[in-house]
């Protein structure tokens, strides 16, 4: 690494891995955290309140970028923009160890806010490494390596909020983020020296759109717009926080027309082709965030979690096994959709057994006052992060074997071919839905193993292609805007995902769940497919 790479890749990589680490160990527990009963240290909140907070946390996670890589740009500069952000999620993180909504929400808002801050422009800050004439060869290597140690994070952080939590309670699991997120930030000091360098704010063009003009166009009616949504009686979308966030993306949704309205005969085409694609790519972040809602929920209560007796002493002593005593006991009571049973808006307790057993055939059911331990829910959300470690070196190997044979996919075709693989996705899991009786019985983990590994496929033939799309066809002026653009469409696609979760309890027949989001991606697949040719033309124009 080093006599190809900058030394300040080293430390980048490291910053990035444990911030990572933290936000994916948080959001791996939200859902379990909120759904968890108060006796047990949890938030108490059904599904539905649940999978409306999260999706439009995810939501607003990727929206604030936009606004901190502008402040970076032109006010901040790279270098004070993540220090302020990796700060602000760290308090939040610890935030959210205390007791309260007030500090829960104002948390949440530390860990927005210091997302936006940080997560543009630490990338940022590694691609103008790579603009010195050394190094410039290998910017794309670096920015692979780079990945890797996003979901290396990712990956591990799961193994340490399991411990965490069953050894001393969520609040340490959330504190264990705010540790890994102050790591992180004491990583990217230490190497400063490496990258102060290349920390240069750009230069304001003449045709650059001011900073105070876009927050009077943009920021400020969306603001303005959301709150009036959010305190107008009553809901269109399920909830206030739907209703404000929805209407608050219409100016900034005007705002993206206009530009095209605006925009010369020469920029109409391609910018014509990236709102499209933006469009597309709403639905796949829609399916593709469940994993932390309606998948999480498949996996805790529809999913054989129990590990192999061969670990289990060895886990329980580590802490790395959820403890679950099979035993007569007064618990939270559970209905037949795993829905806590509540009179007067209080959880009932009933003498019952725990409710992972409650779909457990009998031949199945250990003796009374057995312990039985399991592999824990957030466990598998290190799937996915696995799957790109593994998968990324098979998908650019298969499109370099392409290439060797003169077969060239173009962009805008992976773009499609992505939102067709993820579609298969789903029907992975109306399968095991059909397998497991409509949850009548426990589905083995290998129907959310093999899921994860479909979309995650999916996600490889979309999410950099999209990326690359908004380099490759962005007028140049403009092309931080089209970036926020990006930006936007997965921040709405995130909210999306949470409406979609809050309709899980209402299915009956679970694989329906999963067909409607297979409908949603077919639908953006065909359009992607029948846009192809147009899409394809105007990319030979601007290559």
């Amino acid at each position: 690494m080093r006599t190809k790479h900058p030394t300040g890749l080293n430390f980048l990589f490291f910053s990035e891995l444990w911030e990572r680490f933290g936000y994916y160990l948080m959001i791996g527990i939200f859902q379990l955290y909120l759904t968890e009963s108060v006796e047990k240290g949890g938030m108490g909140m059904d599904r539905k309140e649940a999978a409306d907070i999260y999706g439009t946390f995810i939501a607003f996670v990727f929206l604030t970028p936009f606004l901190g890589g502008l402040l970076a740009d032109r006010v901040l500069g790279y270098k004070n923009s993540i220090l302020i952000g990796g700060v602000l999620m760290g308090l939040g993180y610890l935030g959210l160890a205390l007791p309260g909504m007030g500090p829960f929400y104002f948390s949440l808002f530390l860990i927005v806010l210091g997302n936006g801050f940080f997560k543009p422009n630490i990338s940022t800050l590694l691609g103008n490494l790579y603009n010195d004439p050394k190094y410039i060869a290998q910017k794309d290597s670096g920015y692979n390596i780079f990945y890797m140690g996003i979901n290396i994070g990712a990956c591990v952080c799961n193994l340490f909020a399991a411990y965490m939590r069953n050894r001393y309670g969520w609040g340490y699991a959330f504190a264990t983020a705010g540790i890994g997120m102050f790591i992180g930030v004491t990583t990217f000091l230490i190497g400063l020296r490496h990258y102060r360098h290349v920390d240069i704010m750009k230069a304001v063009q003449p045709e650059d759109m001011p900073l105070l003009k876009i927050l009077g166009q943009v920021f400020l009616p969306a603001i303005a717009v959301g709150a009036g949504a959010w305190f107008f009686p009553g809901n269109i979308f399920g909830s206030d926080s739907s209703d404000a966030f929805i209407f608050a993306t219409i100016p900034v949704i005007i705002f993206y027309a206009g530009l095209y309205v605006r925009a010369s005969v020469q920029d109409k085409r391609p910018l014509a082709a990236l709102l499209s694609i933006f469009a597309v790519s709403i639905i796949f972040w829609a399916v593709f965030k469940q994993n932390g809602t309606a998948l999480t929920t498949w996996a805790q209560f529809y999913t054989d979690r129990e590990m192999p007796a061969v670990i289990q002493p060895a886990a329980s002593k580590l802490y790395m096994a959820e403890k679950m005593p099979y035993k007569t006991d007064s618990v939270i009571a559970y209905n037949d959709k795993f829905q806590v049973i509540k009179e007067d808006g209080k959880a009932q307790k009933i003498w019952d057994k725990p409710v992972y057993f409650k779909n457990l055939p009998p031949e199945k059911l250990p003796p009374e006052g057995a312990n039985v331990y399991l592999f824990n829910t957030e466990l598998f959300q290190s799937i996915n992060p696995f799957w790109v470690i593994v998968l990324t070196p098979v998908v650019v190997g298969f499109f370099g074997l392409l290439r060797r044979r003169k077969i060239e996919v173009s962009t805008a075709s992976k773009v499609a071919f992505g939102l067709l693989i993820s579609a298969l996705s789903t029907l992975v899991m109306a399968a095991a839905v059909y397998i497991s009786s409509n949850g009548a019985i426990k589905a083995s983990p290998l129907w959310l193993i093999s899921c994860y590994g479909v979309i995650t496929v999916g996600e490889l033939f979309l999410s950099p292609m999209g990326l690359s799309l908004v380099s490759k066809l962005s007028p140049k002026r403009i092309t931080a805007l089209m970036m926020g653009g990006w930006f936007l469409a997965t921040s709405l696609g995130n909210k999306l995902s949470g409406i979609l979760a809050t309709l899980w309890d209402g299915y009956e027949n679970k694989a329906n769940f999963f067909f409607v989001n297979c409908t949603l991606l077919g639908v953006a697949a065909i359009g992607m497919f029948l846009m192809l040719k147009w899409l394809n033309g105007i990319l030979k124009e601007h290559l």
